[in-house]
C-alpha cells in the first residue's frame, strides 16, 4: 500500500480530539458539575461585594486556614477574618464618592444629614451633601452585603473544611445549598431595591 494512501486512511479512520456526543449525553461528573456551579456563583457574588475586602480575604484565607487543615488558633484566626470581611462590607456599604471641581475623586460616609467627607478635603456644602444622606436602603444593602460574604465563604472549601473537618452527607448538603439560597436571594434584593452610591471598592465613571 502506497504512502499517500495509508494517511489518507488513517485521516479517515481518527477523530476530533474533542468532540460533542452524537447521543446528546454529557460525560461531566457531578461532581465536576458542583464545581462548575460554585465557582459561577462565586464570580457573580463577588460583582455585587467592594473588590478590595474579597481580594484580601481570597488572599488571606488558604494562609489562614492552613488550606483546610486547622488547628484552634486556625479556626480563631479564620472566624475573625469572616467576621472583619463582613464588617467591612457592612461599614463600605455607607460610604459614597464624587468628583468634585477639579474631577478628583472623593470619598466620604453617609450620615443623616448628608456626606461627611473622610479624605481630607473641603467639606460639600449642605445642598450638594444632602442627596449623599443616609437612608433606610443603605441599611438593606448594608445587611444583605454581609450576607453575600458569608455565603461566599462558606464556598471556600478551605474554610468549610477548617470548621467543619468531618461532615455528614446532610451537613455538606447543607453546605452546598445555603450559599446559593443566601446569593439568590441577596442578589434579588440587589435587583429590587438598586443603589445610586459608588462606595468605596467600586468604580466611579467618568462623568
Amino acid at each position: 500500500m502506497s504512502a499517500p494512501h495509508l494517511n489518507a486512511e488513517l485521516l479517515h479512520n481518527e477523530g476530533p480530539l474533542l468532540s460533542d456526543r452524537a447521543d446528546g449525553i454529557n460525560n461531566t461528573s457531578p461532581m465536576q458539575k458542583a464545581i462548575g456551579q460554585t465557582y459561577q456563583s462565586t464570580v457573580h457574588l463577588t460583582k455585587l461585594l467592594p473588590s478590595g475586602t474579597v481580594l484580601s480575604f481570597q488572599l488571606l484565607a488558604p494562609t489562614l486556614a492552613k488550606q483546610g487543615h486547622c488547628g484552634d488558633m486556625n479556626r480563631v484566626m479564620t472566624g475573625g477574618l469572616i467576621v472583619l470581611c463582613a464588617l467591612s462590607c457592612f461599614v463600605l456599604s455607607f460610604t459614597d464618592s464624587f468628583r468634585d471641581v477639579e474631577g478628583k475623586v472623593r470619598y466620604g460616609f453617609a450620615t443623616f444629614k448628608g456626606l461627611w467627607v473622610i479624605d481630607g478635603g473641603a467639606p460639600l456644602d449642605p445642598l450638594a451633601a444632602a442627596k449623599y444622606k443616609m437612608r433606610f436602603l443603605d441599611f438593606l444593602h448594608a445587611i444583605v452585603s454581609a450576607m453575600i460574604f458569608v455565603a461566599i465563604a462558606l464556598f471556600d472549601q478551605n474554610v468549610v473544611s477548617c470548621f467543619n473537618p468531618i461532615s455528614s452527607e446532610d451537613t455538606e448538603q447543607l453546605l452546598t445549598a445555603l450559599p446559593v439560597v443566601i446569593g439568590v436571594i441577596g442578589s434579588m434584593l440587589f435587583v429590587s431595591f438598586p443603589s445610586n452610591r459608588h462606595s468605596i471598592g467600586s468604580t466611579l465613571s467618568s462623568q
